[in-house]
């Protein structure tokens, strides 16, 4: 007689978020946020401008300004993240949990090479030489694509396209072998052709990492064939929650179903 099939065990969450509330004065800009995410896992984070998940993601982060109120539970690998000292996330950020901002420019500092910044970002956490922090940084650039990577690796962000900035900040992200890598809105400045490019290149660096990856965006498009599972939210609030299947196919809000029509459709 044969015995039963014996299921794969479920990894433990790497990120956990419970009943997350951010309000700033009387504005409740998140109201009972609640996910967790699993190491190589990518949940897509969908709303409005407004909605509420940039403010989600900088409160994971500790980015928030001063006058934020925040209540509810940042659990990473177990422990709270919510209330602890900068000098505790300082060693958190960018090691176990990175960050891809929207806007590359702003996340790159002008004045420095684009190799030296991201060997900077490795020596932060790792005891290494510049010498062989500067190896890797070079590895990394050929990692996310960029043509000869000895060579860009001296040049400046300004002398990079929106796309090729986009794939350093990756670089920089992935340069510490995080254990969750939080993308807000990665593509909106890119056009069509090179949102496909940099998405390929976060899955590359997904499969190089381990990394959950949450990507948060407006445009239910760009996760269709990126995210496992997808969170719908509204005013603060989720309101869906869902495989990415589930939210395209049986989707059950009102809200839901508007996002989807405003999907171009090639038909």
């Amino acid at each position: 007689m044969e015995g039963a099939p014996v299921s794969e065990p479920v990894s433990e969450p790497v990120l956990e978020v419970s009943d997350l509330t951010v309000s700033f004065g009387d504005v409740h800009a998140v109201r009972g946020v609640s996910y967790a995410v699993r190491r190589g896992e990518v949940l897509g984070i969908v709303g409005e401008s407004g909605s509420g998940k940039s403010v989600t993601s900088a409160a994971i982060m500790g980015l928030l300004p001063p006058g934020a109120r925040v209540t509810g539970s940042v659990r990473l690998h177990g422990r709270e993240l919510i209330g602890a000292p900068e000098r505790e996330l300082n060693s958190f950020r960018g090691r176990s949990i990175s960050m891809v901002f929207q806007d590359p420019l702003s996340a790159l500092t002008p004045v420095y090479r684009v190799g030296d910044q991201i060997a900077e970002a490795v020596r932060v956490h790792q005891r290494v030489s510049k010498e062989n922090a500067l190896v890797k940084a070079v590895e990394l650039l050929d990692l996310v694509g960029i043509p000869r990577p000895s060579e860009r690796a001296q040049a400046f962000p300004h002398e990079f396209s929106g796309g090729m900035r986009q794939r350093v900040v990756i670089a920089m992200a992935i340069a510490n072998d995080p254990d969750v890598i939080i993308c807000d809105e990665p593509t909106t400045a890119l056009d069509v052709t090179i949102q496909a490019q940099v998405l390929e290149v976060l899955k590359r660096a997904q499969a190089k990492t381990g990394a959950a990856i949450i990507m948060i965006t407006h445009d239910l498009g760009v996760i269709a064939g990126f995210a496992d599972r997808v969170m719908v939210m509204y005013a603060g609030r989720p309101v869906e929650v869902g495989d990415v299947d589930d939210i395209y196919y049986r989707m059950r809000m009102p809200y839901t179903v508007g996002l989807l029509g405003s999907v171009p459709r090639v038909d």
